[in-house]
């Protein structure tokens, strides 16, 4: 990434171990869609236990709140200045379009963001292996 080490966003954008920036995050990557959206158990880098205790991750259903929120606000606002005629029931449409379709990236995104509000940057881990 482009960004300095130990900035949140080299974990958040390609979904990497918080700790050391390295590990994979998710079992699966967001864009397979029928595959659930879990966390891995343990970071395959420098070995950080991700599920802190049981139950950890239904915080990040807030951040999933508040990213499908901004989803929604930018989506109409986008919908209302690029149509001549709004319609409230089309622009409800594009939003449940948009809600479905990004449905798993807004789950997978929420969890990694709810984990770096906990997890620090090692600089320590990062180098190991």
């Amino acid at each position: 990434m482009y960004f300095p080490k130990g900035n949140k966003l080299n974990s958040i954008l390609p979904l990497r171990c918080p700790q050391c920036h390295r590990g994979k995050f998710l079992v699966h990557p967001p864009f397979k869609i029928f595959k659930l959206t879990r966390v891995r158990d343990t970071c395959d880098h420098c070995g950080l236990k991700f599920k802190i205790e049981p139950s950890f991750y239904y915080g990040s259903m807030y951040v999933a709140y508040a990213l499908g929120v901004g989803l929604m606000v930018g989506t109409s606002i986008g919908y209302w200045l690029l149509s001549s005629n709004f319609s409230i029931l089309e622009c409800f449409l594009w939003v449940l379009g948009l809600i479905l379709a990004f449905g798993p990236f807004l789950n997978g995104y929420a969890k990694i963001i709810w984990a770096n509000f906990f997890i620090n940057y090692d600089s320590n881990k990062a180098k190991t292996k």
